[in-house]
C-alpha cells in the first residue's frame, strides 16, 4: 500500500455550514458533491481530492495556510475571485511583502485570504526561472 496513490481530503473546520458552503460553492466555485455520513460537506478538488467541512460551533481558524490552489494566471485568479467579494490580504512584513495583493515567494507567486471563518487560503502560480 502506498499513500501517494491513495485519495486525500482535506478538513476545514467551520462554524456555519449553510454559509459556508454558499462560500465555497458560489463564491470559489468548488463543486459541491454532497453531505457524508459523518456530517462533512464534500466539495470536488482536482483528480480524487476533495475539500470536508467540518461542523464544528467553536471553529478556530487556522494560524497559517489551509489550503494553496493552484492557478494558472494569479492576477488574472484575484480579480476573478474579487469580483465574486473575496478580499484578498496585503502584508508588508520583513519577509513577506504583497504588491497588488501578490507576493513573490522563491518559484511561486502568491496570494492570501480568508474564508468565513478566517481559514487562511492560497493562491499560487509556479513560476519558470
Amino acid at each position: 500500500m502506498s499513500l501517494s496513490s491513495s485519495p486525500a481530503t482535506t478538513i476545514l473546520p467551520v462554524a456555519d455550514q449553510e454559509r459556508a458552503k454558499k462560500y465555497y460553492a458560489d463564491t470559489l466555485g468548488l463543486e459541491f458533491r454532497g453531505k457524508a455520513a459523518d456530517g462533512n460537506l464534500i466539495f470536488a478538488l482536482e483528480g480524487s481530492a476533495t475539500l470536508g467541512l467540518l461542523p464544528d460551533p467553536a471553529a478556530k481558524p487556522s494560524e497559517h495556510t489551509a489550503i494553496s490552489f493552484e492557478v494558472q494566471d494569479i492576477a488574472d485568479a484575484i480579480r476573478d475571485l474579487g469580483a465574486r467579494g473575496v478580499t484578498f490580504e496585503d502584508y508588508d512584513l520583513p519577509d513577506l511583502k504583497t504588491t497588488d495583493h501578490i507576493s513573490s515567494v522563491g518559484s511561486e507567486k502568491a496570494a492570501w485570504f480568508k474564508d468565513p471563518d478566517g481559514n487562511i487560503l492560497c493562491l499560487h502560480q509556479n513560476v519558470q526561472a
